[in-house]
């Protein structure tokens, strides 16, 4: 059975930046959704590229990182410094349940598998140079970060590193942001939590990076991940910087996540080690 029924993609003479927007029929979903792509021209000779997946946070859509965080233009200029291989960016909207998903398993619609399986399966329906052997990596902020860290830990045998900026760290954390009732939400821990996620993890963990801006709302639960998973032994990188829960701090520490992702590309390459315990 073909991945998707429908796939509808914008039109490259109107498109800019190496930008292509998708529309898919998901059927984690139940229902059409969003997803913006960037592909820099450097990949256009190779096989398996990289596929690295930006999630949004909050009130937030398929479009944020690229057309509010400039994430096309800072990857494109990574890799024409040579700190960033040729990857391909896939942006998709969380489902837009909501004033926001979680990106967590509901009663009626899976938004954990729209992520880890479909949001991959057009990418390489999309785009010849990707494919089911792409390297994968999550990437997120806010409820996005909750996202790539909680998933890296189900699925740490599928990725191959994981990064989040303002990271929530608790389902709990989203009651004052969202309107809507979580009463349907998975109650599994490590669906509600990312140390359950990461602590349970049944593989080894792949490379993790979080950081948070120090005048950020969700810096105590950051810090407190942090020190969790320091005393479980669980190795990570973790790092504090200027700023606040906005668009000025994200846009700007995207970089470090893409060349924490390089790294690990070159030592794949090299053939180097993923994070264990």
């Amino acid at each position: 059975m073909p991945p998707f029924r429908t796939i509808e993609l914008s039109d490259p003479a109107c498109s800019a930046e190496g930008l292509t927007f998708a529309t898919v029929k998901s059927r984690a979903l139940g229902q059409r959704a969003d997803i913006s792509f960037f592909a820099p021209p450097e990949a256009q000779m190779l096989s398996d590229v990289p596929l690295v997946v930006l999630m949004h946070g909050v009130y937030g859509s398929h479009w944020a990182w690229a057309l509010k965080g400039g994430a096309h233009r800072c990857a494109a200029r990574l890799i024409a410094e040579g700190a960033l291989p040729p990857v391909v960016l896939a942006m998709p909207s969380d489902g837009l349940w909501g004033d926001g998903s979680g990106y967590v398993r509901h009663a009626s619609q899976d938004y954990e598998r729209w992520i880890v399986e479909e949001v991959p399966a057009a990418a390489a329906a999309i785009f010849d140079f990707c494919s089911g052997g792409s390297p994968l990596f999550l990437a997120g902020l806010s409820m996005g970060g909750f996202a790539a860290l909680r998933l890296a830990g189900k699925y740490a045998r599928r990725i191959a590193g994981a990064a989040a900026h303002s990271a929530v760290t608790d389902t709990a954390d989203l009651d004052t942001l969202i309107e809507e009732s979580r009463a349907d939400w998975s109650k599994l821990p490590w669906d509600r939590t990312v140390l359950a996620a990461l602590d349970g993890a049944l593989d080894p963990l792949p490379p993790l990076r979080f950081d948070c801006g120090r005048d950020d709302p969700f810096l105590p639960g950051n810090r407190a991940l942090h020190e969790a998973l320091d005393g479980l032994g669980i190795a990570h990188l973790y790092a504090e910087a200027e700023g606040g829960h906005d668009w000025t701090y994200w846009a700007r520490e995207l970089e470090q996540s893409l060349r924490f992702f390089g790294t690990l590309l070159d030592q794949q390459k090299m053939g180097g080690e993923g994070c264990d315990r």
